[in-house]
């Protein structure tokens, strides 16, 4: 089972799930946690490979894939009979907190997705390329920090960008070798995730200086049915940590307006 940590709360029975992104942590909730405890049971994990969910040595080896790293979170979720939660993901744990509605329909009674990465653009893949050739001759935290760089370019996302690099150094460079083979199978599920519609109301959180993303999810919100998109100013693509008091006052708002209703099933 993967390392996580859950925080009961004394009345209420609401469940908030968050996922991280890659080379991350549940580490990087830090802002959130205290504000989230207040009104709801909270669960973090660390994702296969990340923080303290280190892989078996018989694992170490082994290729990861989407689904079964959605799978580890859902199956954290049964142990503790959390049959229902509202699950929160940035970066590319938006793509894993997708992943889980894929697989377990109906168990997310909403889904908020910060600084989502919903679609590669034609910079993106030639990024993803390069890293993909770089990485067998440079060392992987090089090819971290420029994609921290690139992600987050202004003087403003500093302090972000700066936990972002510190996270991934604890990652290792097995670890980061396996996501970056994920990288196919990422545009796979974000190609499937355009057509197929969330079974959970979507919350979209966006930095308004994310210049990656943001036009994209723009695009996407204006397409979906029950999709909404609040864009947090003077914040880039890691608008939990930029604006945290921002993030979680939407955040917590749109789950206490979602909690206790029925799902809303794809349609068929």
């Amino acid at each position: 089972m993967i390392y996580h940590r859950k925080f009961i709360h004394p009345k209420s029975k609401t469940w908030v799930v968050f996922v991280h992104g890659a080379g991350g942590s549940n580490g990087v909730w830090f802002r959130q946690l205290k504000d989230f405890k207040k009104h709801f049971n909270v669960l973090l994990v660390d994702l296969r490979g990340h923080g303290k969910s280190k892989p078996a040595i018989s694992e170490e080896d082994s290729q990861y894939s989407f689904d079964e790293v959605a799978m580890d979170v859902i199956c954290i979720m049964d142990f503790y009979k959390i049959q229902k939660a509202h699950l929160v993901g940035i970066s590319l744990g938006c793509v894993v907190v997708r992943a889980i509605d894929k697989l377990a329909p109906g168990r997310a009674e909403s889904i908020i997705l910060g600084g989502a990465i919903i679609q590669f653009n034609k910079t993106i893949k030639v990024l993803i390329s390069m890293a993909k050739i770089l990485n067998s001759v440079l060392p992987y935290m090089w090819l971290y920090k420029l994609n921290a760089l690139i992600l987050m370019p202004y003087r403003r996302h500093r302090e972000s960008r700066n936990i972002f690099i510190k996270e991934a150094i604890k990652l290792g460079d097995k670890e980061f070798s396996k996501w970056m083979k994920m990288s196919r199978e990422i545009k796979s599920n974000l190609n499937d995730f355009l057509k197929r519609e969330p079974s959970a109301p979507v919350l979209y959180l966006m930095g308004d200086g994310d210049h990656m993303f943001l036009p994209m999810v723009a695009d996407l919100v204006k397409r979906q049915v029950n999709a909404k998109l609040e864009i947090i100013k003077n914040s880039g693509h890691c608008c939990n940590l930029d604006q945290a008091n921002l993030f979680n006052e939407i955040s917590i708002h749109f789950i206490q307006g979602n909690s206790g209703k029925q799902e809303i099933l794809p349609a068929v």
